[in-house]
C-alpha cells in the first residue's frame, strides 16, 4: 500500500492513517503483516504501531503479539457519528420507518465510490439475510448505492471510473447495464436491489435530495430476498414517503440558514 502523499502534510501522520487502513480487511496483523502491506521497514512498523498503541488506537493482543484496532477509535467514530447532523434529524423518521415496514432500515451517505451506512435500525427479519455486515460497500452493488448514483451524476462517474466488480452473479458488472439500470431508477423514483450484493439479501432505497435535486443520501430498507424481494411496491412507497420527509427537513433548513435563522415561512408571510 503506497502512502497517499498530501501537499503540505506530514508523512508520519499519513503512514499512521496507511496503518489504520490495514485493518479494515483484517482483525489483527503482525509487525510483519504492516510493514509488507506499508512498503516500509519491520522497524518503522513497529515504531508506527508502538506510537499508536500509546493513545489506544490500536491495542496488542498479549497472547500473540499481533495488533488489533483500539478503543479509541470507537470513541472517536462514535462522537463522528452522533454530531452529524443528517443522522441525527433522520432518526425518528427511521425509527418510524422501522415499525412501520418490520424490516431493517439503513441511512447511507456517498463517500467516494462508495455507499457509507451511517445509521442501521435491525429488525430480526431484515438481519437473516446478511451475511457479512460492514458499513462501506461499492456504489453499483446496492440499492442505496445505485440510487444515489441515479441522483448524482458526479457519484456515477466515479463508480464507474473506479470498476464494477462482481459480488455474486447479479452484480451490475458493465457500463450499459449500469446506465439502464439508473435510468430506470430515475423514471420510478426509488432502486431495488435483488441478490446482487449478497444472495439472499434484497432492498428498496429511496433518494434524499437537495433543492437542485441531487442525492445528499439514501434511505433503505434490507430483508430476506424470498420475502422483501418478491413484493418490494409497498415497501418502495413506504421508503420513498421517509426520503421526501427528509429531504423536505433538508431543505428547509438550508432556507432557514440562507434566510438568517428565520423560518422560510416566516420570511414567506412578509412578503
Amino acid at each position: 500500500m503506497a502512502s497517499r502523499e498530501v501537499e503540505g502534510g506530514l508523512k508520519s501522520v499519513a503512514s499512521a492513517l496507511d496503518l489504520l487502513d490495514c485493518f479494515l480487511e483484517d482483525e489483527e496483523l503482525g509487525v510483519t503483516d504492516v510493514a509488507r502491506r506499508l512498503g516500509v521497514a519491520k522497524s518503522t512498523a513497529h515504531r508506527l504501531l508502538t506510537t499508536l498503541a500509546s493513545r489506544d488506537l490500536v491495542t496488542q493482543n498479549p497472547q500473540n503479539g499481533r495488533y488489533r484496532l483500539g478503543l479509541h477509535l470507537f470513541e472517536l467514530g462514535h462522537l463522528a457519528l452522533e454530531r452529524i447532523e443528517l443522522r441525527r434529524r433522520s432518526k425518528a423518521l427511521l425509527e418510524h420507518l422501522r415499525e412501520e415496514s418490520g424490516w431493517t432500515v439503513h441511512l447511507s451517505i456517498r463517500q467516494g465510490t462508495d455507499s457509507l451506512f451511517l445509521e442501521r435500525l435491525v429488525t430480526l427479519r431484515g438481519m437473516k439475510a446478511i451475511e457479512q455486515y460492514r458499513r462501506r460497500w461499492p456504489l453499483h452493488a446496492t440499492s442505496s448505492g445505485k440510487v444515489i448514483c441515479a441522483y448524482d451524476p458526479e457519484a456515477a462517474h466515479a463508480r464507474l471510473d473506479a470498476g464494477l466488480p462482481a459480488f455474486t452473479a447479479h452484480t451490475i458488472t458493465t457500463s450499459e447495464a449500469f446506465a439502464s439500470e439508473l435510468g430506470r431508477i430515475r423514471r420510478q423514483g426509488y432502486a431495488i436491489s435483488r441478490g446482487e450484493l449478497m444472495p439472499a439479501l434484497a432492498s428498496v432505497a429511496a433518494p434524499v435530495l437537495d433543492a437542485h435535486g441531487i442525492a445528499v443520501a439514501a434511505i433503505s430498507i434490507t430483508g430476506d430476498i424470498a420475502d422483501l424481494g418478491g413484493q418490494p411496491d409497498r415497501q418502495a412507497r413506504l421508503v420513498q414517503a421517509a426520503a421526501k420527509r427528509l429531504s423536505s427537513t433538508l431543505t428547509s433548513k438550508a432556507a432557514d440558514q440562507r434566510n438568517g435563522g428565520v423560518p422560510a415561512s416566516r420570511t414567506d408571510e412578509g412578503r
